[in-house]
């Protein structure tokens, strides 16, 4: 059995008849786009056609048919507001975001159109009633009301606000303008992250929105400025004008780029700003002076009532810098905050250096009364003197020149009356020891006169064993200095005269000798001030040497290391040598006269010789 094959043809696809919808249809399904554009094509239609009379060339065209088109118009242009006003109704959808984007389509359509119609040649038959539209005019006028309503609402709108962000605030108008702080802040961002699509980049829709918001909040918070806030009121609205508003909301992340922040100018005038900005800065630094008066006071009744410092670690401790200084950096913190300004910060730093000269004046009395405790105290006050230089002295840059300058001259003061009184009591002990440096028993080696000097403050020193290692080295540090300081005094004392070579030989023997014990003993202490170590072995190259030309070299190196080495303590140093001519010192004087300009300049040591009385000019006869 045979079969033929059976061929199928292809069914042909029916064809769908494409709805067409009519404009009353476009308007009910929100395609505001293909409405406008049916009204457009009308207006084309109906206003296209011309003809000739006596008059010249005239539109024909039915009135019944204008006003038709007039009263849809209309119909259009109600929905097309209607699609911007609900911008900020609901949570944005895709829905929505679809229908705003037809509208603004639609106003740039209808915008179009008028241009054309102001563009048409002299002559020509005149526009419509409803040209021009000037819908983009009327939009940024409707945008204007909408912000206008969101920022009053936002005034009332209590349920909508989370209860721990306003409701805790405790004056009615810190949570009127937080909610509208908040209100901005929600709108802007939803510009930014949906609505801005929905326009195109000409209408700028970010700064615009920014732009009307910034308005109309800074009408609202201009008129709370004037009406005569409290501290805390006046504190909150700082807060925002100059931290939350551009930090939080103009600096987010979802704006950047998008808005203009210069041109928005400030919220407040500069008058206002400046205002409420002296009211902060007076009332906090009335508290801080407060503070500080009362801490301060609480550890003066301390010394007096004749308590020792608490020990903590084994050495005297007292709270009172990191209480301050905890105290400063905080009120700094919060001005910065508040007033968005380092440099108005700043002013706070003012009321630490008025504390510490009441602090200096306080001590001062103190030591001068003498009690059982006063040693225990003073200690614990060199660790609060130290804390409130190294404060000072981290905090160089940030403070003004005027403020530190002042407040590290108190500290000096405040420094010298601790460490001195400490200091004193062993340079008094040790004077008469002083006085038998540079003699003839000294020379001769009958009495270990130096030996004796460090046995003796070896001594003293057994009393600082509760005193915290830093200020242990300052108080080293300066003893080796006044002793330094001490020694080349009585070098220059002029009671002594080497006679011979023998004689300055020995000499500087004994003085390189005198020189290694104290910057053994000193090193070995704690001292950081190593470069003391270098001025008696020079001074001692200067007795030993006999030639002229070779002592000339030797004063001149030692000048340029110690610029401040004076004719005066040269005159000391070389009278030592009898053997040395008025020919010889004239030549020195010379030539350390030619060299020292430059010697000047290469120093790097810090001043000593400033330091050492010296006695009367060398008389040379001319």
């Amino acid at each position: 059995m045979k079969f033929s094959v059976l061929h199928v043809l292809p069914r042909r696809p029916r064809k769908t008849k494409e709805v067409v919808l009519d404009f009353m249809e476009n308007l009910k399904e929100n395609r505001l786009v293909e409405a406008c554009q049916q009204l457009l094509l009308r207006e084309d239609q109906l206003f296209g056609q011309e003809t000739m009379t006596i008059e010249g060339l005239v539109q024909v065209c039915n009135e019944d048919d204008k006003d038709t088109l007039q009263k849809d118009y209309e119909t259009l242009l109600l929905h097309l507001w209607m699609a911007v006003h609900t911008t900020f109704s609901s949570t944005p959808s895709g829905e929505h975001l679809e229908i705003l984007r037809s509208a603004v389509e639609t106003i740039r359509l209808l915008e179009e159109k008028d241009q054309q119609w102001e563009g048409r040649p002299e002559g020509s038959s005149e526009a419509p009633v409803w040209r021009p539209h000037q819908c983009r005019h009327t939009h940024d006028n409707l945008l204007e009301k909408m912000v206008d309503s969101q920022m009053r609402n936002a005034t009332v709108e209590e349920d909508n606000i989370s209860v721990s962000s306003v409701d805790n605030l405790s004056t009615s108008m810190k949570r009127e303008v937080c909610r509208m702080g908040k209100r901005l802040k929600e709108d802007v961002l939803r510009v930014a992250r949906d609505i801005r699509d929905c326009y195109p980049p000409d209408f700028d829709v970010c700064n615009l929105y920014v732009r009307l918001y910034h308005q109309k909040f800074s009408a609202k918070l201009t008129e709370l400025a004037r009406s005569g806030l409290d501290v805390d009121d006046c504190n909150y609205l700082l807060c925002w004008v100059n931290n939350y508003y551009p930090n939080d909301i103009l600096k987010h992340k979802d704006l950047e780029g998008h808005i203009n922040m210069e041109s928005l100018g400030t919220l407040l005038s500069e008058k206002d700003l400046t205002t409420l900005e002296e009211q902060y800065l007076l009332q906090k630094e009335s508290r801080v002076r407060t503070w500080f008066s009362k801490a301060l006071s609480k550890e003066e009744e301390g010394w007096l009532s004749g308590k020792s410092p608490e020990l903590i670690d084994g050495y005297c401790f007292c709270p009172l810098a990191i209480d301050i200084i905890q105290a400063v950096d905080g009120a700094m913190r919060e001005a910065r905050t508040i007033l968005g300004s380092e440099a108005k910060a700043q002013r706070i730093l003012c009321q630490l250096d008025s504390f510490l000269m009441s602090y200096k004046r306080s001590l001062e009395e103190f030591v001068k009364t003498r009690r059982e405790n006063t040693q225990a105290v003073v200690k614990a006050n060199l660790v609060n003197i130290e804390q409130f230089r190294d404060f000072i002295v981290r905090r160089e840059e940030s403070i003004p020149e005027e403020i530190r300058t002042s407040c590290m001259s108190t500290l000096a003061d405040l420094r010298d009356c601790g460490y001195g009184y400490f200091t004193r009591p062993i340079h008094e002990e040790l004077r008469v020891q002083y006085h038998k440096l540079w003699t003839q028993a000294w020379l001769t080696g009958g009495q270990m006169v130096l030996d004796e000097v460090l046995g003796t403050l070896d001594r003293h020193m057994q009393q600082f064993t509760d005193l915290k290692p830093i200020c242990v080295e300052e108080l080293l540090g300066r003893l080796h200095m006044e002793m330094m300081v001490e020694y080349v005094k009585r070098m220059m004392k002029r009671k002594m005269r080497l006679k011979d070579k023998e004689q300055q030989e020995a000499a500087a023997k004994l003085l390189a000798e005198d020189s290694s014990k104290l910057s053994t003993y000193f090193t070995e202490a704690g001292s950081k001030i190593s470069w003391l170590s270098e001025v008696l072995p020079k001074m001692a190259e200067v007795v030993r040497l006999q030639d002229p030309g070779s002592i000339q070299l030797e004063i001149v190196t030692l000048a340029m290391d110690f610029p401040d080495l004076s004719w005066r303590h040269i005159s000391a140093l070389l009278s030592l040598k009898a053997n040395l001519s008025t020919a010889d010192v004239r030549g020195i004087k010379e030539s350390l006269e030619v060299n020292r300009p430059s010697v000047t300049s290469s120093n790097t040591n810090p001043p000593f010789f400033s330091k050492v009385p010296a006695g009367k000019f060398w008389h040379m006869p001319s």
